[in-house]
This record gives structure tokens, C-alpha cells and sequence, in this order.
């Protein structure tokens, strides 16, 4: 007899014995039989419209079916479920040669993930003494049963897939996947899975809370959510929706405390308050594949060291020397030495590094106090802690790249680090930067304190004075006006001198203004056109000074 999977998980002879009171599980349910094109009822149809955007059920098995789910749903019970229902209801010997092992795999963010999804797998079998006599042998990873089907957990990698006969590939919380070989590691693995799922004809199942906007995930949502499919289903359902024993009040306190962090966490909702700070177009141009990985000092260059400290246990110890070449900024050096190491080793090396480039100072953040400061000190280079933390040095470092302004060696962490920085609005407007969740950003952090080093002069303001009554300057020596984050002064303010004093005081106050060549403020640049209005009726010191800031393109 043949037990669809809807039979099989309602059967308290059956995978029933572990799944508990299956009315609780009604939605998910619902989701499964329109994946497996089992017709539903009146309530499954309306319950399958309200998450898979009104679309029609599928009319055939999907090939692919994501679920974005919310926290507590019952995700990994759900992959489990699935892992056992492929393994030991459905035939797989057309698919599988004499002596070929067949395998039901699941992919989680981590080792330990993985092994939750493995337990309630075994445990799905095991409670069942019909499907118990199935299992040949299991051990820490893996479930062999009956019919050369083997049931297998592991964490996300594209390299750990690659030779195996498989049947079936659960993804299990893809929007979370972390690699340091690879920016996209959701994508990789499903290059690697696709060629074999391909002659199998098995299926692949994505069940993840929502992140960012970016991602496998994020482009199945895109592109399949409330379209009529048979090969992909995507269905949306919110914590409650699918499990309607999770306490409210739970949700309604996380709302409360974060709402844009709930709305993904319980609603399913992809985060809008997330972006990718430099888009991947801005970095491939940057990168110079040609060049070799290190340059070496090159007479007439100023050059500037920026470290990101580490203590030798969790982060790199990185270092980066940037130089700025007309008005580009070129990245020479970018080394990070990774965990286990000893931070005063790491601190001599890079002293002499940065000797080597003519560098007497380095420049890095606050991290871990003296000691730091002390290690370089030993080698006789000072250390500097940055005025900017590393959210600042990020946001200043925009400009560069929106004009392809950035030079970068073909450096694989280095460009994995600078796709992965988030930009974070905060419910003030404020912007923060940050790497995801389990991720790092030690390369990263390293360049965009030297770019901010290696451009500094460029922004900074010329107070150089005139002789007699002309206002001092505030401009670059190509002529651009620099201060374009000071208040410019009226036409009907005090004299020019004390004007321009006060504009220096002002700046010197300041965070570093953005770019020359950068468009003003709306609010600037109404201000400079209530100046126009005025300029050709005044002919004093004041005037001219407007006049020369006309002049200068702004």
C-alpha cells in the first residue's frame, strides 16, 4: 500500500507517532499536499491562497518548493518529516543502479543545526515500529534504510555535495548561511546540487526565516511568489499561521522592542531596513586582477596604514597601506592573519610593513585598549586610535565607490567581507553599518580606514588667509570648495572675516566633509540660490567670497 504523505504523517502508526496532534500542524499540512499535488480541501485552499499569494495549487509535484517561514514554526520538525517520508514511503529504484546509495541530504547553517534536524529525523522513524524495521544501521550524521536510501545531515557546503546520488535536498534556514569561501554560499551549493537532482529527478526544498533582501531565498520570493507554477512553489506564513500553539504576547513584546527585527523574525517578512552597502557592479570594478597581490612603495606616494586589531582568538588581525593616486584611492597592501596567533608577532610584522612604505604612524580603532598602541610602540611606530568608528569609516568611504574611485587586488576574503556589509537604517534616519550576524569584516574594516587616511586631504578644508580684506580660503588647491558640510554664510551676515572664522571653527569640529565633487545638500543648495539672488546688487569682500564659491561649481 501506498501512503501519501498527508496519510503517513496523520497515521499514529506511522510518522503521526512523533508528529503529535496533527490538527496543530494543519497549515503545514496544507502546504505539503499542494507540493505534492494531493488535492485539498475547502479550508486547505483558502488556508493555501492566504500564503502562497492567491495563486493556484500546483497541478503536479513541485520540482522545488520554499517555504519562508517564521521563528518557531516548526521548520526543522517539518525538514525532518520530509527527510523521512522520501526515505521510506517512496520508491527510488528507477533512480538508483545496483549498489548505489541514494541520499535524502540536509544542509543547515551550522554542525549543531544540522544535528537537531538529524534527531527529530530519527526520531520520526524510531517511534514507529513499523518504519523502525526500515533503518539498517545510523550514526552521528547519517540514517541508512532499506532500499539503498540513506538520510544524511551536514552543514552548507558546495565542496561536501558533490558525488552523491541525490534523491532530495532539504535547505534548511538558506538566508543564514555563512562561508568564508564564498559571499553566495546559498547559490553555490545550488550549483552543485542541481546536475545530480537534475537526473534524479528529485526534489529541493528551501525552509528558512526571511534576512535580507538579497540571496537564494530572497530571488525564489521574487520570482515565484503568487505565480501560477508547477516546478516552484514559495508560500510566506507568519509564526502564528503555522504554529497556533506559540504564545502571542512573545510576538507582541518583540514588536514592541524591534519591529523591524519581528517582522522577520515572527511575521516572515524580509528585512527593509537592510541593504547591501556597496553593490557587487562597485566592487568588481574595483578590483584589479591583473596586478600583483602586494605593491611595492613607489617613490613620490604618501602612504597610509590602518590596522584592525585582534587579540588572536575569534577575528583576523588585518592591515591595510593605501596610497591616493590623482583622485582615486589605490589600496597597495591588504594582509589579515587569521586566528590562532600571537598579537605581538602580528603587531611586528606589520610595524615593519608599514616602515617599509615610509609610514611612521598607524591608525586603527579602539579595540583592546594600551596594549595595542604598546605592541607598535615596541617596534617604534606610533599607534593612533581613530576618531571614526568602523560604521563611520564605512559610510565615508561611499562616495569612492559610487565613482569608481577604489583600486583593490583580486583579494578573495577582502571582496566576500565587502559584500556581505549591511547598511542598517535606525528609526531616527541614522545609518549603521555592520557585518551580518556570524560573519566578519576585519579586511574590510582595514580598507576603509586607509581609504579614509589615504583621501583625507582631498576633503579637508584650506584655511589659508588672504592679505587685506579678501575672506580666507576654503578651497582645495584644484580649485573645488571642500566645505560643503559647513553652514555657508548669507549675504547679509557680518563682515567676510569673522565669517570665515567662524566656517573654520565649524569644520574643524566636524566629521570629514564628503567628497568635492559631490552634489550639495538640498538645503545648502538653496541657500547658495538665495545667494545668486543678491550677489550682482553687493560689490564687498562678502560678495566676492559668494562669488568664488559660484565660481567654483558650487
Amino acid at each position: 500500500m501506498t501512503f501519501t504523505i498527508d496519510q503517513s504523517l496523520r497515521d499514529p502508526l506511522l510518522l503521526g507517532a512523533a508528529l503529535g496532534k496533527p490538527d496543530t500542524w494543519s497549515t503545514w499540512e496544507a502546504v505539503l499536499k499542494s507540493a505534492f499535488a494531493i488535492p485539498l480541501t475547502k479550508a486547505e485552499r483558502q488556508t493555501f491562497k492566504a500564503i502562497a499569494g492567491d495563486r493556484k495549487p500546483p497541478s503536479a509535484p513541485v520540482k522545488e518548493l520554499v517555504a519562508i517561514a517564521g521563528r518557531q514554526s516548526g521548520k526543522s520538525r517539518i525538514a525532518a518529516l520530509i527527510s523521512a517520508y522520501l526515505a521510506a514511503f517512496v520508491d527510488h529504484r528507477k533512480q538508483l543502479a545496483p549498489g548505489e546509495v541514494g541520499y535524502i541530504l540536509t544542509l543547515s547553517p551550522t554542525l549543531d543545526q544540522s544535528q537537531i534536524i538529524y534527531r527529530y529525523a530519527l526520531a520520526f522513524l524510531e517511534s514507529s515500529a513499523i518504519l523502525k524495521q526500515k533503518i539498517i544501521d545510523a550514526n552521528a550524521t547519517e540514517i541508512k534504510l532499506e532500499g539503498g536510501v540513506t538520510i544524511s545531515t551536514h552543514p552548507a557546503s558546495y565542496r561536501t555535495v558533490r558525488g552523491r546520488t541525490l534523491l532530495a535536498v532539504i535547505f534548511d534556514e538558506a538566508a543564514f548561511w555563512r562561508s568564508d569561501e564564498s559571499a553566495s554560499p546559498d547559490v553555490e551549493v545550488l550549483r552543485a546540487v542541481q546536475p545530480s537532482l537534475a537526473r534524479t529527478g528529485g526534489l529541493l526544498i528551501s525552509i528558512s526565516s526571511p534576512y535580507r533582501r538579497i540571496g537564494l531565498l530572497h530571488q525564489r520570493f521574487r520570482d515565484f511568489y503568487a505565480v501560477d507554477s508547477d516546478d516552484v512553489l514559495v508560500i510566506q506564513a507568519a509564526t502564528p499561521t503555522l504554529n497556533p500553539l506559540i504564545d502571542k504576547k512573545i510576538i507582541d513584546r518583540a514588536h514592541k522592542d524591534d519591529p523591524a527585527s519581528a517582522s522577520a523574525e515572527w511575521d516572515a517578512q524580509f528585512r527593509s531596513d537592510l541593504s547591501q552597502l556597496i553593490p557587487d557592479a562597485e566592487i568588481d570594478a574595483a578590483v584589479e586582477h591583473g596586478r600583483p597581490a602586494e605593491l611595492p612603495p613607489r617613490d613620490g606616494a604618501k602612504y597610509h596604514c590602518f590596522v584592525d586589531a585582534s587579540a588572536g582568538r575569534g577575528d583576523a588581525f588585518c592591515a591595510s597601506i593605501g596610497h591616493k593616486d590623482g583622485e582615486r584611492f589605490v589600496c597597495d597592501v591588504i594582509r589579515g592573519r587569521r586566528p590562532p596567533f600571537d598579537p605581538a608577532s602580528v603587531a611586528k610584522e606589520y610595524a615593519a610593513l608599514a616602515r617599509s612604505y615610509r609610514c611612521a604612524l598607524v591608525t586603527g580603532d579602539a579595540y583592546a585598549g594600551e596594549w595595542v598602541a604598546q605592541a607598535f610602540k615596541k617596534s617604534g611606530i606610533d599607534y593612533k586610535t581613530s576618531r571614526l568608528n568602523r560604521s563611520e569609516l564605512y559610510l565615508e568611504s561611499i562616495p569612492y565607490w559610487m565613482r569608481s574611485a577604489v583600486s583593490i587586488p583580486d583579494n578573495h576574503q577582502l571582496i566576500r567581507e565587502l559584500r556581505l556589509l549591511e547598511r542598517k537604517t535606525n528609526p531616527s534616519g541614522a545609518d549603521k553599518v555592520d557585518h551580518p550576524r556570524g560573519g566578519h569584516d576585519d579586511h574590510a574594516n582595514a580598507l576603509a580606514g586607509a581609504m579614509w587616511l589615504s583621501m583625507k586631504e582631498q576633503r579637508d578644508i584650506m584655511a589659508d588667509q588672504i592679505v587685506g580684506t579678501i575672506p580666507a580660503k576654503i578651497f582645495s588647491k584644484d580649485g573645488h570648495i571642500n566645505a560643503d558640510r559647513a553652514p555657508l554664510p548669507g549675504p547679509e551676515g557680518p563682515n567676510a572675516a569673522a565669517q570665515i572664522a567662524s566656517l573654520k571653527q565649524q569644520a574643524a569640529a566636524m566629521a570629514p566633509p564628503r567628497v568635492a565633487d559631490m552634489p550639495l545638500s538640498p538645503e545648502a543648495q538653496a541657500r547658495l540660490e538665495v545667494f545668486k539672488a543678491n550677489l550682482s546688487k553687493q560689490n564687498s569682500p562678502h560678495s566676492i567670497f559668494c562669488g568664488k564659491l559660484l565660481g567654483a561649481g558650487r
